[in-house]
């Protein structure tokens, strides 16, 4: 075996030409360290003011993913951006703006939460989310907002950068009992629009 010298070495540990390792499909997901007690309750269920976000996840063939995991952060109902510590410990009161929620076999996810209120005066309010799935090489980043204030919508600035066929992808449906309705769309017809950080 050739043995490289250090610069001929540090040559080609630097060469143009190699390229990142790929990254690792996101899952299989275990029971361990994921799931804990009232993930998905960002306060707890008949809380004043609580509603229901409720959905189901969809492949690009349209079939119901058994086992993606969705993380929502939002700000609470005042439109405060909430900086509580202990996300992970439920005490039943302190809401600290953040959940997450394995979707069962139907690929229906539920998270008990709030209405986020504006963060500025006239700003779409909306809840952040992230999407972890088989298959995906990455997490996927979306929002999802409120419909009521059509005014806001129009004037929120990723929404109106979006072909208006595809902005309600990112809007839930109210249900009859307040809550709210959004399904995810991995990809094909009706895909939900992802964000690109860079």
């Amino acid at each position: 075996m050739r043995r490289m010298a250090l610069p001929e070495m540090r040559n080609k540990m630097t060469s143009p030409k190699l390229i990142a390792t790929p990254a690792q499909t996101v899952g299989p997901f275990y029971g361990y360290a994921l799931p804990f007690a009232k993930d998905n309750e960002l306060l707890a269920p008949g809380s004043a003011g609580s509603i229901r976000l409720q959905g189901t996840v969809y492949d690009g063939a349209g079939t119901a993913i058994p086992d993606a995991i969705l993380e929502i952060w939002q700000a609470d109902a005042a439109g405060n951006v909430v900086q509580q510590t202990g996300s992970l410990v439920r005490d039943g009161y302190t809401f600290t703006g953040w959940g997450r929620a394995a979707v069962g076999n139907s690929g229906r996810y539920t998270f008990t939460t709030v209405n986020p209120g504006s963060t500025a005066p006239g700003s779409a309010p909306f809840i952040s989310v992230v999407v972890f799935a088989r298959g995906l090489m990455n997490r996927l980043f979306t929002r999802v907002y409120l419909p009521e204030d059509t005014e806001a919508l129009a004037n929120d600035p990723l929404l109106s950068s979006l072909p208006a066929d595809r902005r309600s992808t990112l809007i839930a449906r109210r249900d009859p009992d307040g809550g709210l309705t959004w399904d995810i769309r991995l990809q094909g017809e009706g895909e939900t629009v992802f964000l690109d950080f860079q």
